[in-house]
């Protein structure tokens, strides 16, 4: 069977709003990802491969982050990136075979989800654990693996106070929350919300932004022959997701999205 064109995929994997999705869209999948997504797609619509499956293989590339970062130096935060990179990109997939072949589920759904948690988890953990210096030949430096661990807790509970939203509407009996609930009710807490927004600090901690950040530092210790700036990036990353856990949550419980 002749493999579709990327002209012909655009349309159906692609639908109007796709990309502008407010917080279901990458700024990495709407800069180069979706491109290469549609690339990818050519060679899967027409096999026996099911959407899922991409999110099986999407969720193990985003697991294998963590060890990746354990190997010293540069090479390990490049390997990092290279994991998160291909978990985006089955992150596109996924949903752009499903939209072609009609496979939709619940459990793709879930699925999808656990491997967001599970990335951002393992990118943290991972690199509290290469701050830690763990096949270093000094003793190994636990504090780090544990601010790693603080900060990785703080990710999970930020995109969770998000999802819970959703669940105590379903249990309520209320309808999916409308965009416009989202917005904050006191002015002052809005203009802190958009000031923060601009600022975008808080995507550090998410694991496409925070691989690029561990090989950056990696970078610098390598220049300075140490782990000062890892150890630095850990601490500053720990910091902002707690910070973030509690503004997200007060900025929830101000919206009329609990309403």
């Amino acid at each position: 069977m002749q493999k579709p064109s990327v002209a012909e995929l655009r349309p159906v994997v692609h639908p109007a709003g796709v990309k502008d999705r407010r917080s279901g869209e990458h700024w990495a999948g709407r800069l180069y990802m979706r491109e290469i997504s549609l690339r990818v797609d050519r060679h899967l619509v027409n096999t026996k491969v099911t959407p899922n499956q991409v999110t099986y293989v999407m969720t193990l590339a985003g697991a294998l982050a963590a060890p990746a970062l354990l190997v010293p130096g540069i090479w390990g935060a490049v390997l990092g990136v290279v994991m998160v990179q291909l978990y985006l990109l089955f992150d596109c997939v996924d949903g752009e075979l499903a939209r072609w072949k009609k496979q939709y589920s619940l459990a793709g759904v879930y699925l999808d989800r656990v491997a967001a948690y599970l990335c951002d988890a393992a990118v943290l953990v991972g690199f509290g654990l290469r701050a830690a210096d763990i096949w270093g030949e000094g003793r190994i430096d636990w504090l780090w693996a544990f601010l790693g661990t603080l900060a990785a807790l703080g990710a999970i509970l930020i995109k969770s106070e998000t999802d819970l939203v959703g669940v105590a509407r379903h249990q309520a009996g209320k309808p999916v929350v409308q965009e416009a609930a989202s917005e904050i009710r006191s002015s002052g807490m809005a203009l802190a919300r958009k000031a923060a927004a601009a600022l975008k600090f808080h995507r550090l901690v998410l694991g496409i932004e925070a691989s690029l950040l561990i090989l950056v530092l990696a970078i610098m210790d390598a220049a300075r022959g140490d782990l000062f700036f890892s150890r630095l990036g850990v601490a500053v990353l720990a910091g902002i997701a707690l910070l973030q856990t509690l503004l997200h949550l007060v900025s929830i419980l101000a919206s009329s999205r609990l309403k």
